[in-house]
């Protein structure tokens, strides 16, 4: 078995910075505010997930109430989890499958009829890694009209997905996609493209 080496630079960093755990735990992440509305959401949450599967209504409903702007004939089954729904815009007949996970921390804005499938990941949060308090970040993730995120798949913070695009079961996607790729892969890269009629 060989031991893959971390570039020179790379090493020669991490030996000269310490991460400082104790800082990143006493940083203060959330506002009062937020933490108010994240704990109040526990509770709503609690109803989302309990709600029969063709209960899409309620949950549309339930999401506006917590500050989501939610569009016409939204299908999001019970399963999903959103983080933050007051952080969440998504557009008309699109769908949120079983089990996605929309980490909102920073706003998730999904375009009308996307699909994202189910167990899928949608990551809007990080930590800035240059400093050694681990700071958290919260880069915005978009995800234009008429987009297929397939299962598994993992959308990094900061990403822009283009319109019409495709993304495949499992891709990890950490870089802005053009409208129209059909990508796949760890890391993600394009193996097609959709017809230009298809935006």
């Amino acid at each position: 078995m060989s031991i893959q080496r971390l570039p020179i630079d790379i090493a020669a960093n991490r030996a000269a910075q310490k991460i400082d755990i104790a800082a990143n735990r006493a940083a203060q992440k959330y506002g009062s505010q937020e933490q108010l509305r994240r704990l109040i959401w526990s509770l709503g949450a609690f109803a989302f997930r309990l709600s029969p599967r063709p209960m899409f209504a309620w949950r549309r409903m339930l999401l506006r109430i917590f500050g989501a702007k939610v569009g016409r004939h939204v299908h999001i089954y019970a399963t999903a989890r959103i983080y933050m729904p007051w952080m969440l815009e998504i557009g008309d007949w699109s769908a949120i499958g079983d089990n996605a996970y929309i980490y909102n921390l920073g706003v998730v804005r999904i375009g009308k009829r996307v699909t994202i499938s189910y167990r899928a990941h949608i990551c809007a949060g990080s930590h800035d890694f240059t400093d050694t308090a681990l700071p958290l970040i919260r880069p915005p993730v978009t995800i234009a009209d008429e987009v297929w995120i397939g299962t598994d798949a993992f959308i990094g913070p900061g990403v822009t997905i283009g319109n019409a695009a495709m993304v495949g079961a499992r891709a990890v996607v950490m870089k802005d996609v053009p409208a129209l790729q059909i990508i796949a892969g760890n890391p993600a890269r394009q193996i097609g493209q959709r017809p230009a009629g298809t935006q």
